[in-house]
């Protein structure tokens, strides 16, 4: 197969400059297709993967809130992007402490990537549950459904617009010579908000607010809840997220195309807004911190290094401080947990019930260093 690069020369060359999203979802179906990206071999790191504890929490979650709702069965649990299958893997081993639940839900992951589909069915072998593998939401069978999405919304691809003198212009990748490089659409985009001051941007992510509509459609329809667990904050907010990362390093997102992985932050506002409008009752957001404590994850770690050696012991303790660290840096603060569930699930464990969405017009948000 040609170079990325080579492609998207030949794409520009041929209609001209693209969009910000267009030239991400390129990159990132490039990117997944072919590669296993998580560890320390890999470009990034997630939650589960750092300690089995988080995904044990989202286990015991579910299933309070599947007693909430009544215990139907069956019960779909759904995982959004579910990487190399760890979250799910340590939610299902939590939840054999209720043999009711296990007889009732049928597993189904959304992925598209043939990579990381087998790297999944190794690591869910052992759980003895029947997976089932779809390309998007809409493939998943219909009923009463648990959903989970860590760190999914921030591969999606987003529009951005630069403010100028004439008003929001979106953002294009142009050539110059054989270089990638951003430029700006010539005419201003209508229907946006004023610019607060020139050079501001606003992301627009028009793919994962189709998502969550979707999502927060069929909860209210068929009942359920949905976690979302990402890095990102609570607009509306100006700031340009957009960011690259290769071998666990910050690098130009034009550089290397499709050998790199491409997030933005997540506009938690936006998604409880389209999911809200959906139909969905919303529930946070909340940072990761909170949530994790609330659920009980010092506990559990003082239950753990019971049976642990001295050098696992100290693992425990890092992973603790690694998924709850506070501050603009740590996983506990930069991570919100936000859901969506049916309006009869007036409460879910470790999040505060939200009656309203209040803004924070004005604010900027920058990516992480």
């Amino acid at each position: 197969m040609r170079p990325l690069i080579d492609q998207l020369r030949d794409l520009i060359a041929l209609e001209g400059p693209i969009t910000v999203e267009r030239y991400m979802d390129l990159c990132l179906r490039h990117y997944y297709a072919s590669r296993d990206p998580l560890g320390q071999a890999g470009d990034f790191t997630t939650s589960p993967e750092i300690s089995q504890m988080f995904g044990e929490l989202i286990g015991l979650w579910m299933l309070e809130v599947w007693h909430a709702m009544g215990r139907p069965n069956p019960c779909r649990v759904v995982e959004l992007g579910p990487g190399r299958g760890t979250l799910m893997g340590d939610l299902l081993r939590a939840t054999r402490l209720l043999p009711d639940f296990r007889e009732a839900a049928s597993v189904h992951l959304v992925e598209t990537s043939p990579t990381l589909r087998e790297r999944q069915r190794t690591t869910l072998a052992p759980s003895g549950h029947r997976v089932e593998w779809h390309d998007s939401l809409a493939d998943v069978p219909p009923g009463p459904m648990l959903l989970v999405a860590n760190e999914f919304f921030d591969a999606l691809p987003v529009r951005q617009f630069v403010a100028t003198e004439r008003g929001w212009c979106e953002r294009l990748v142009g050539l110059d010579a054989d270089r990638l490089v951003f430029g700006l659409r010539g005419e201003p985009q209508p229907g946006l908000p004023n610019p607060l001051r020139p050079g501001d941007v606003l992301e627009l992510p028009v793919v994962s607010l189709g998502i969550a509509r979707e999502l927060a459609a069929r909860l209210a329809a068929t009942g359920g809840a949905a976690l979302v667990i990402d890095y990102g904050y609570w607009g509306p907010a100006f700031g340009d997220t957009l960011q690259a990362l290769k071998a666990h390093a910050f690098v130009d997102p034009l550089a290397e195309p499709g050998e790199a992985d491409l997030t933005t932050h997540v506009d938690f506002h936006q998604l409880a807004q389209a999911g809200r409008a959906s139909g969905a009752r919303i529930h946070g957001p909340g940072t990761q911190a909170d949530f994790l404590l609330t659920l009980g994850i010092e506990a559990r770690t003082a239950n753990l290094k019971q049976r642990a050696t001295p050098a696992q012991a100290a693992d425990l303790d890092r992973a603790l401080a690694r998924l709850t660290e506070r501050g603009d840096k740590g996983m506990g603060e930069l991570f919100k947990v936000l859901a969506l569930t049916h309006n009869d699930l007036e409460a879910v464990p470790g999040l505060p019930a939200s009656s309203s969405l209040p803004a924070n017009p004005g604010s900027h948000v920058h990516r992480s260093p």
